[in-house]
């Protein structure tokens, strides 16, 4: 039995979160330390969990995987994900081999709620989708119009259908729950508008403005093509608490290989290029992360897709400032983003795009809106109820609860979902470069002459550069070598030597052809010749890549290693 209980058929608040997180490290005092990066608008601590064998080797000297969850107020299936993935590595060290491999030879970094105020104002009533970080609640950033508010003091805001001859609405003929769109030329019926549930500040009596929601959306205050114009930009990079925490995580943590960013919904494993089409990507890089994503496709079910190719409507407005715009784009660490759970699909909805904002058919409708009501109850769907609005007059309120339909799947489904995922997340944990050396060997050449030879070599599926995209940009760092000597010197060759960066198994994903992509080396020697001084003279020698990990050898000049 594991040392430490936790639920996975429900969600749990920040105290709740945090209680598990604490007795996970008390219980695992050995494989992980729990500590706060950042302190957010209400005091909240964001936690940090480092999982890894420190009796193998310092955290810094073993290839890194980062995982992070709900940046986004309302994603609350990334959290359960997230803390599932430090329950799941600790839990199952040492009779899980895969898991005891990884934690003894990697490092994993998670951040398993990076937004605790918004995730705990998302979380109670009343429920409203919303991803803001708490500098301000829902509508205190709006100066005037639409502020959403629970008018009918049910514990929802949900939405408000208002009669208009000019409306774009009308109810479906089968079920007038359902709302379809009016067809172009229809004429003659009884037609709606549809508004967030709220009062109109300011309502000249005509129109009603609905305003962008400025405070929120954290994944646009990363820098990497940072524009002030993005919805939740921030009024500079890492101008929230809480992204500033992760950027000293990431920074600080020079060795990750990989990483996860959880979000909801969709069912999909999202790549980059956030961007730019496939055909202007890096070559390399692309055949990488397809041949990755279809490891997530067998584990998760969720195809893996391009950002800006099948995520983004209007190419002319791609998005800016994002995480894996920074890590993959400016970093070159190898970066997805898994939107968790697929409403329409698990009602049996074929999926026929991956980015939905509607309007969606009747019969879509009818077929999402039976399951929301047989599955999750009026948790899910209100019913719509008649409402004299101050403003608006005689309106009615209901419709689909987003944040517990769309954007959450029902409690009994959720570890499943995290499962998945996880695997997923070890599988390309698994793919980090991994330097050895191969072989020292030791030649006695004549009196006090010795020839050290040492062979090092890549054995893991990346190459020690990651991607392309750090080698061109600059920031991938060479293999180093060295040697250092105990009762001898060195008496030719450079002491450290720069073996470049080794290739991985990624390369070579068939045979040999003159038109495939061309092989690198994977292994590569150097050698120093040594003047021993004395019988007990010995060497050591280390090999260091900042993405492969570090490893040592030594060898006595007289009596070989």
């Amino acid at each position: 039995m594991p040392k430490v209980d936790i639920a996975f058929d429900t969600y749990h608040t920040y105290d709740a979160m945090t209680a598990h997180l604490h007795a996970l490290a008390e219980a695992y005092p050995t494989l992980c330390t729990l500590t706060s990066i950042a302190k957010s608008f209400q005091g909240r601590d964001v936690w940090f969990m480092t999982i890894t064998n420190p009796e193998t080797g310092p955290a810094l000297e073993k290839p890194g995987f980062y995982i992070d969850a709900q940046i986004h107020a309302e994603e609350h299936a990334t959290s359960a994900t997230a803390l599932y993935a430090c329950w799941y590595l600790l839990t199952h060290y040492g009779t899980d081999e895969e898991v005891t491999r990884l934690v003894d030879g990697q490092v994993f970094y998670i951040i398993p709620r990076i937004n605790p105020d918004g995730a705990e104002y998302a979380m109670t009533a009343p429920y409203h989708p919303w991803c803001g970080n708490g500098r301000f609640l829902p509508g205190e950033d709006r100066l005037s119009g639409l502020i959403p508010q629970d008018i009918t003091g049910d514990g929802y805001i949900v939405q408000m259908r208002v009669p208009d001859t000019k409306g774009e609405w009308k109810k479906d003929s089968e079920n007038p729950d359902i709302m379809v769109q009016r067809e172009p030329g229809e004429e003659g019926g009884t037609y709606f508008r549809l508004y967030p549930e709220g009062l109109i500040r300011d309502f000249d009596g005509v129109h009603v403005p609905v305003e962008m929601q400025q405070d929120g959306n954290m994944n646009r205050n990363f820098p990497t093509n940072w524009t002030p114009q993005e919805y939740g930009a921030g009024d500079y990079p890492f101008s929230e608490p809480e992204t500033a925490g992760m950027a000293r995580v990431i920074l600080g943590h020079p060795n990750i290989t990989g990483m996860c960013a959880y979000h909801t919904h969709g069912g999909i494993i999202l790549r980059p290029s956030m961007l730019r089409l496939d055909s202007e990507m890096s070559a390399p890089d692309l055949s990488l992360y397809k041949a990755l994503g279809a490891v997530g496709e067998r584990l998760t079910g969720y195809p893996t897709i391009s950002v800006y190719e099948d995520f983004t409507p209007d190419k002319t407005k791609a998005r800016h400032g994002s995480l894996t715009d920074w890590t993959y784009e400016e970093m070159g660490i190898i970066s997805f983003a898994t939107e968790l759970w697929d409403l329409e699909r698990t009602a049996g909805v074929p999926k026929e795009g991956y980015y939905n904002l509607g309007p969606r058919g009747a019969a879509t409708q009818r077929r999402v809106h039976n399951w929301v009501v047989a599955n999750v109850g009026d948790h899910g769907f209100r019913s719509w109820t008649a409402f004299d609005h101050p403003q608006l007059g005689p309106i009615e309120v209901g419709g689909m609860v987003y944040i517990w339909s769309y954007r959450n799947p029902p409690g009994n489904m959720l570890q499943e979902i995290c499962h998945n995922n996880v695997m997923f997340n070890l599988r390309h944990a698994a793919a980090a470069p991994r330097i050895a050396l191969d072989d020292l060997s030791v030649a006695h050449l004549g009196g006090d002459l010795y020839k050290v030879t040492a062979v090092v070599s890549n054995h893991g599926y990346l190459p020690t550069n990651l991607s392309d995209v750090a080698t061109k940009n600059g920031v991938a760092k060479p293999v180093m070598l060295s040697i250092s000597c105990d009762g001898a010197e060195l008496a030719m060759n450079p002491g450290t030597v720069d073996l470049g960066n080794l290739a991985g198994r990624n390369e070579r994903r068939y045979a040999y052809s003159n038109w495939g992509q061309q092989w690198s080396a994977v292994t590569k020697k150097a050698e120093w010749l040594i003047r021993a001084s004395g019988p007990d003279a010995r060497i050591s020698v280390t090999a260091v890549s900042e993405k492969g990990g570090t490893c040592r050898q030594s060898a006595t000049l007289g009596g070989g290693v």
